[in-house]
Formats: C-alpha cells, structure tokens, sequence
C-alpha cells in the first residue's frame, strides 16, 4: 500500500474515532494541541476517558497532549474507540511509535462467560494433550491442579446441565451474575430452584424485554469463605499485559482486600443482604456501616502479615503462590483467541476469594478503566515507559522493543511470566549454563527436589504448583 494511501486512511479513521469521542471534548480539552504544534522530540498522548487522574499523569512526564486525529503516540481510549481503530472498514494502520491500552477483543477474559469457556477449553486441551496439569481428582469435572474456578454454568444455554449439577447437592447456594454488566449490577443468590425457574418466568415478561436477551452464569457460591472480623473479603490484584503471545505479565503488588460492611451470614434471611455478601464498593458505599475514609480496604502485604501470624508462613506462601497460579494459568487459557496486536497493551482487575481452607478462586477479571487511582497510573506509565523503551521526552521508540526490564527498574511492579525470555533462559538451560538447582527463571523450586530445574510444561514457572511441577521436572 502506497504511503500516502496510508496516511490518508488514517486521516480518515482519525476522524471516525473523533466522531464518536466529542462528547468528551470540552471535558479533557483533547484539541489543545494541533499536530503543526507539537514538538516532535516529545511523547504525545491523547485519550476519550473523563478521569483527569490520566491526564495529570502523563503531563507529569513531559507528554504533550493531542486529538486523535493528530500524530499520537499513546492513546488512552475507551473501549468502544480501540474496536473503531482495529476495524476493518476503517483500514486504519498504527505505525511502531504507537500504542494503545486495549487488546480489541479483551472480552474473551473479561466478560465472565467467555472467561469461563475459555478456561474450561484450555482443561480440556491440555487433557487431550496428556499433560500432567489436568490430571483429574476427585469427582466429576474436579482437577488436581487447574481447579480455580468454582463451577459454572451459562444461563440460558446450560440450563439442563446445572439442574443435573445442583441434584447432587440441592442445599448449595448459587450466585447468578449477568454476564455483560459489573459493579455488583444484576447479582443475587439462590439456594432452591424453584427460586431460579420464578426468576426466568419473570425474565421472559413482556413489560421487561431486555432481560430475555441477557446471558447469565450461575456458579457455585463459595460459601465458606476465609473471614477477618467475621466479615467476608476478596482480593484486587492488577495485572499489566503487554503481550498475549508470547505472554508477558506483570503483577502490581500494592493489591489490596475489599471487606464488607455486615458480618458474613448464609442463613436463608440474609441471602439477599448483598453487604453481606458482595464486596464490590459499588454496592457497599451504600450501605449504613461503610467508612469513606478507608473504603472498607486492607492492604494485601497487611493480609499477607495477618495470615503469617494466624496461619503459618508455610501455608500463606502457598496460598500466594497458588493466587499466581491461578493469574497466569486464566491468562494462558485465552492467550489463543486473543487478538494479539503488537501495539496492545492492558492492565486488568482480578478478583480473588480465599476460601476458609486458604484456597484461592478466580471469581472474575475486570477492565482497568473502572478502577483508577492516582498511585497505580503512574506506576502503570513509569513501567510501560521502560518496558517501551522510551523516556519522559522522545517518542517512543518501537513497540517492537516490549524487553522485560531489570528488576529494579520494574518499581511496584513484579514480572509474573515473560514466556520469550523463559524460552531463551530454557535454551540455556538446556545447554548446561544454568546451576542444577535453579530453574530457567532462577525460582528456587518448591514441587520439585531442590536439586533439580523444576520446568513446569506449560508456563515454565516454579511456583508451588501442588506437585504438578514434580511430574514435568526436566
């Protein structure tokens, strides 16, 4: 393609994008520089989100702002813009000095039945495959190692096949979620199913049309979950992708635990008390008992103190291990389907229940855009910069670049898996340049005899994988 034809769709593209984000103009002031205006030797970002926290952050740096029609660099979009820019129909083409904070399709791990097909699909390979990882346990549909998920099913196409799973234990309690919404939107509890065939009858109203179009998924409550205070928490942690193949994560490590506001109750009365049950702030801002001042949260690394001194270092370094496990094995489940565009990157919110017996379940994984505050951007900015290779005041280099930095320059960050450095660490292995008791990502093995690499087959990480690593050791 001729390069003036290139320029002239992205001219056109440009202004499609900038259609449908001025509404949004006079809030950020995107046109504040013209592309004639800017200083080539600068970064230049432009965004359609109304959070200033974004705006403040990257003028921080030294980045010149611009509108999405000019020469940008970093654009920080809604979703709906990142899925105009990747159209078809537009024909627009990002050069390698830019990038944007979406991969177009980051529904197939965000939005919850798709997170859970591609998870139950993964099993399923990896099981045809023979891999140690999906060695089954204990009951239908139980696996030893890849068990991270509480069952689920999708509403209404798996209807027959949930009434066949809650036959076998009709004194469960299940949660329905609408698949497509967040926030605690749409959530209530069962625990009869003449409760969940009233919900259907009154899905299918004709005065409430839209819900006959809405998927749910109905998944097994946890229903004994660990209690601080006697209220129920889950954990929000923040995982940077910069690339989905070969996958490259890393994992923010100021998480932090979201309480409820009432004490934790499965009686049948307060089933439908969701502060008791749902930690979203959404839903328990509202609520009589919530403190503004702190929000109802506790810091992961003061969770992490409080499960030494209850529990036992030995078991809270492998209730955190497994809570990696269970990051990186979600990620290697839609690595395949994603659409893996070197100029994507995104961070997303994993929600995580620890259950009474320290057992961690992946409850659901957001988008970042709902959960901004100032820290995590400018962490979030600072290690993209280094990832990138570009400082506060060229332009970014090449999106070709994407290096794993050294561990000092990764800040709040820790790396989770970067598979092309395991592969290149692996090839050394391989060829005796590594000490025996060390693993291509020098993690002393826990699975495994310390004496001996632990490789685990599928993510190459040592982590205590509940003996999974043993059986795939090298």
């Amino acid at each position: 393609m001729a390069s003036g034809t290139v320029a002239e769709n992205k001219r056109v593209t440009n202004l499609s994008v900038s259609n449908h984000i001025n509404h949004s103009r006079k809030v950020l002031n995107i046109y504040r520089v013209s592309a004639s205006g800017t200083d080539k030797t600068k970064v230049t970002f432009c965004t359609d989100v109304d959070k200033s926290v974004i705006v403040h952050n990257f003028e921080k740096r030294g980045w010149v702002q611009v509108g999405p029609e000019d020469d940008w660099n970093f654009y920080w979009a809604v979703t709906q813009s990142c899925r105009n820019i990747f159209s078809v129909e537009t024909g627009y083409r990002m050069d390698d000095k830019q990038l944007i904070n979406h991969f177009p399709n980051h529904y197939e791990l965000t939005r919850k039945d798709l997170l859970v097909k591609n998870i139950k699909r993964y099993r399923k390979e990896l099981e045809r495959e023979g891999n140690p990882l999906a060695e089954r346990g204990d009951g239908p549909g139980k696996y030893l190692y890849l068990d991270f998920i509480p069952v689920t099913f999708v509403l209404p196409a798996d209807y027959n096949m949930f009434v066949e799973e809650y036959r076998k234990s009709p004194q469960s309690t299940w949660i329905m979620k609408p698949c497509g919404k967040s926030q605690g939107t749409g959530i209530f509890l069962i625990n009869k199913l003449s409760k969940l065939k009233k919900w259907s009858r009154e899905a299918k109203n004709p005065f409430n049309p839209n819900l006959t179009k809405e998927s749910y998924v109905i998944s097994r409550y946890i229903d004994n979950p660990l209690l601080i205070g006697g209220k129920k928490f889950d954990l929000r942690l923040y995982v940077l992708i910069t690339s989905f193949r070969p996958l490259k994560a890393y994992l923010f490590k100021l998480g932090f635990c979201r309480f409820c506001t009432v004490k934790y109750d499965t009686s049948i009365q307060e089933l439908d008390n969701m502060y008791a049950h749902l930690t979203n702030v959404s839903v328990q801002k509202h609520g009589e008992e919530y403190n503004s001042k702190h929000g109802g949260k506790l810091s992961v690394h003061n969770l992490r103190l409080y499960l030494e001194s209850t529990r036992g270092k030995a078991v809270t370094e492998k209730l955190f291990a497994n809570i990696i496990w269970c990051i990186i094995h979600s990620l290697k489940a839609v690595a395949p389907v994603m659409a893996n565009d070197r100029h994507c990157f995104e961070c997303y919110g994993y929600d995580i229940i620890i259950d009474n017996d320290l057992k961690p379940w992946l409850i659901e994984v957001s988008q970042f855009l709902n959960n901004l505050f100032s820290y995590l951007v400018e962490t979030y900015i600072i290690l993209l910069s280094t990832v990138y290779n570009f400082d506060q005041n060229t332009v970014v280099h090449s999106v070709k670049w994407n290096k794993c930095p050294p561990p000092e320059a990764l800040g709040n960050f820790e790396l989770l898996l970067d598979e092309e450095l395991v592969a290149q660490e692996e090839k050394e292995y391989s060829s005796g340049k590594y000490r025996k008791n060390k693993c291509p990502l020098n993690k002393t093995s826990k699975g495994g005899s310390e004496d001996e690499a632990c490789v685990e087959a599928t993510g190459m990480v040592c982590f205590n994988h509940q003996g999974a690593c043993t059986k795939s050791s090298k």
